[in-house]
């Protein structure tokens, strides 16, 4: 292993030391393993973008959407294979949902991202919460979030797209129509609560 006297000795001091700081960079990165984290619930993002009615809110170690405004609220930056972990509070009324690979910002929806779905009132069950709307449906006994926290894990690997919600897979599907884009949290109806959003690169 590299001590700071091997380098020194290698070296000069400038030198050896921005090394070992390099490395440590390293290091930290490591820790983490490659999760960058979008959403702490300690504020509402700065830089991204805002479309809509949406009342966002920071509440009780939350991002809080409510009032039935729809709203979306995107990430500047663009993913295209990656993982993401959410954890969200939804009451009963909520209509929400977390869009990946939106290819426009301004104009979120079902034509110009997938939207991994938290509604456990849609109208069509099938395509409820841990469904992606119009692309993969959720089999019985279906998925239900309201009223207590809950994670929701996708992984997007190229074409593939696969979905869990509280541990259990909800989706595993192939479909190529987008390869990236930005993240968005919809807030559509009712209440929903997202204290955690994180993100991994593949």
């Amino acid at each position: 292993m590299l001590t700071r006297r091997h380098l020194l000795a290698g070296g000069s001091a400038i030198g050896a030391m921005a090394l070992l700081d390099a490395l440590a960079g390293c290091a930290a990165m490591g820790n983490n393993g490659g999760w960058i984290t979008l959403i702490d619930g300690t504020r509402v993002p700065g830089g991204w973008i805002h479309q809509g009615a949406g009342n966002w809110s920071v509440v009780d170690g939350s991002l809080q959407g409510k009032d039935g405004k729809a709203g979306f609220l995107t990430s500047p930056d663009n993913y295209a294979d990656f993982e993401l972990r959410a954890e969200f509070w939804a009451d009963a009324e909520a209509n929400s949902g977390i869009f990946i690979r939106c290819e426009n910002p301004t104009q979120v929806g079902t034509s110009t991202a997938y939207e991994v779905n938290i509604f456990d009132k849609r109208p069509d069950p099938s395509y409820r919460t841990g469904a992606i709307v119009d692309i993969a449906r959720v089999a019985k006994p279906y998925p239900q979030a309201a009223n207590r926290w809950n994670t929701l894990e996708v992984v997007a690997r190229g074409a593939r797209l696969t979905v869990s919600f509280n541990g259990m897979q909800t989706v595993d599907v192939v479909d190529g129509k987008r390869r990236s884009g930005r993240i968005s949290l919809q807030s559509a109806g009712g209440t929903v609560r997202f204290r955690k959003l994180m993100v991994r690169p593949l």
